[in-house]
């Protein structure tokens, strides 16, 4: 009776687990006209592509469907979705259920220098339509893409008319809205953000990093998700001029591990010093990276890497744990 006992709370703990795995696949969709970019960022952020690469990228056609594992068991299933008139037109007619069913995160991008306006401001209309009808509570987030076409002196002005313009037309939806650039770092800060929606146990997730923080005495913590770069969540104990401090990291960061990997290296952790702070960049778990980043030079650099080394199983577990945050929410 025992082993028969056993062998039922095997099965059922499967079985939990298939449905705790399931429960972390996130629906992602990427929509937006043909040319606007949206291959070339996803290339970018999940393939590993340099912005100069993405010059030889083809068309979409119909839609692309791809798995990125993020997290451990948070699984982000991207639709790329062609942009062609006759595609588009397939999605809000024939395929606009298996297209809008069970969205968690709708991504539009229009090309911020498109001559068209009018036929982008149907198609978004279209979009937002079938996601009111289908998955009325997805995240929607609107990039206004290829700002770096825009004279630097005119970029907040139009980016502000624009957004003003869009949040209007979405209603009773709403928006958050993003100028990017495959050129520069906005592309980060939004899939960051758009990451950060996705992760279920977020708040607890920044809870323990405040904490780990408050031991190593540090000024800011940063943890970014390993393959990306991307910022998962962060803790600050101290202010800093600079607001996009985060997205430039994960952007040069990443460039960094790039290089490294073309001299067949592997990027493991780094350490910048000077008189004023000291920054480390190490790996914590499996599937992130941590910055820990100290102005008190007088701490010594064995003490930061030991208390890394001791959060590391912590971390690990916290991090596994969203699986089964996941699976309480959906219930």
């Amino acid at each position: 009776l025992e082993l028969l006992a056993r062998r039922r709370l095997a099965r059922g703990s499967s079985v939990e687990g298939r449905n705790a795995a399931a429960a972390m696949k996130k629906k992602v969709l990427l929509m937006g006209r043909a040319g606007s970019g949206k291959t070339s960022m996803r290339s970018i952020i999940f393939a590993n592509y340099l912005a100069r690469d993405t010059m030889r990228l083809g068309a979409t056609i119909d839609v692309e469907h791809s798995h990125v594992r993020f997290l451990g068991n948070l699984v982000l299933n991207l639709w790329d979705c062609g942009g062609q008139e006759a595609f588009m037109e397939n999605y809000f007619s024939s395929q606009r259920d298996h297209i809008f069913r069970n969205v968690e995160v709708l991504i539009y991008v229009f090309d911020i220098e498109s001559r068209e306006t009018q036929r982008d401001v149907r198609d978004y209309r279209s979009c937002l339509e079938a996601i009111l009808q289908n998955s009325p509570d997805a995240h929607i987030f609107v990039f206004l893409h290829k700002m770096d076409l825009v004279p630097a002196d005119a970029r907040d002005a139009i980016l502000h008319k624009r957004e003003t313009e869009l949040r209007q037309i979405s209603l009773p939806l709403k928006i958050t809205c993003y100028g990017t650039s495959i050129w520069d770092e906005t592309l980060y800060k939004a899939w960051s953000a758009i990451v950060y929606s996705l992760v279920p146990n977020i708040k607890t997730l920044e809870q323990h990093l405040r904490s780990f923080a408050d031991i190593c005495d540090a000024d800011e913590v940063v943890l970014f998700e390993r393959a990306t770069f991307l910022v998962i969540a962060h803790s600050s104990r101290r202010q800093h001029k600079d607001v996009h401090r985060f997205e430039k990291i994960s952007n040069i960061a990443k460039q960094f591990k790039l290089s490294t990997s073309k001299m067949q290296a592997q990027f493991n952790s780094m350490l910048v010093r000077n008189s004023s702070f000291t920054a480390f960049v190490d790996e914590l778990t499996s599937s992130t990276y941590i910055m820990v980043v100290l102005s008190d030079v007088g701490v010594q650099p064995a003490a930061t890497r030991l208390n890394i080394e001791l959060a590391r199983s912590h971390f690990e577990q916290l991090i596994a744990g969203a699986a089964g945050a996941a699976q309480q929410q959906q219930q």
